[in-house]
């Protein structure tokens, strides 16, 4: 499959074009206007410094559904001790960039470019970004951020600086989305942390079906 170069143009390529990994384009911009189409698409960006903007829909899509939550015996015991605070849009800045920061040990580097940062800080203050924050005592122990569209939510980024942190914040996520009708969360490609939490692997076909009934924007 070819990769699609984009122009100025708001406009990508069917998904089902995207090469065997999941790549189906390069090029154009940040713009809040870009982002929030690609993600209405079933498309999302990530690259690296030194790298043209790429835009990716894998198939299979890693999602959780509300209902399929898992929470382990330990993570259900840390929830009830209540040794984290969980908020919701407390502090997106505090989060990304903790996300951007955090040391992953199978990664070089981050994805989460100074560039990204500002596009997701400024869809954020126009209420399509959020964050959902975990804290102890009055330190910030851990966190994920993404987008919400309709009915889905699309899952970026996560990091934690104690254990279970970010777990805990996943979990009130996903129950607050449940209360509130949310279908689903994408959390785009596999990560044995998000299978642990009841995320699986659908056909992209079967992800585009659900964008399209439940987003708007």
């Amino acid at each position: 499959m070819p990769v699609f170069k984009l122009s100025k143009k708001l406009l990508f390529p069917p998904p089902e074009l995207a090469d065997p990994d999941g790549l189906l384009a390069v090029g154009g911009d940040l713009s809040p206007e870009r982002i929030l189409l690609a993600y209405s698409e079933g498309v999302f960006p990530w690259y690296s410094d030194g790298s043209p903007i790429l835009w990716w829909s894998p198939d299979p899509r890693l999602v959780l559904f509300p209902d399929e939550l898992k929470i382990s015996r330990s993570l259900r015991q840390v929830i009830k001790k209540g040794l984290y605070r969980v908020t919701f849009d407390a502090a997106f800045e505090l989060v990304i960039n903790s996300c951007a920061s955090v040391e992953r040990g199978h990664e070089n580097g981050t994805w989460i470019t100074e560039d990204m940062i500002r596009a997701y800080v400024r869809l954020h203050k126009m209420g399509h970004a959020h964050s959902v924050e975990s804290w102890h005592g009055d330190e910030l122990a851990g966190g994920l951020y993404g987008i919400r569209l309709g009915n889905i939510f699309f899952g970026e980024s996560m990091f934690s600086k104690k254990s279970d942190a970010s777990k805990v914040a996943f979990a009130a996520l996903a129950a607050k989305l449940k209360e509130e009708g949310c279908r689903l969360i994408d959390c785009q490609v596999v990560t044995s942390h998000l299978v642990s939490l009841g995320a699986r692997e659908i056909a992209r076909q079967d992800f585009l079906e659900l964008l399209n009934k439940s987003i708007r924007i």
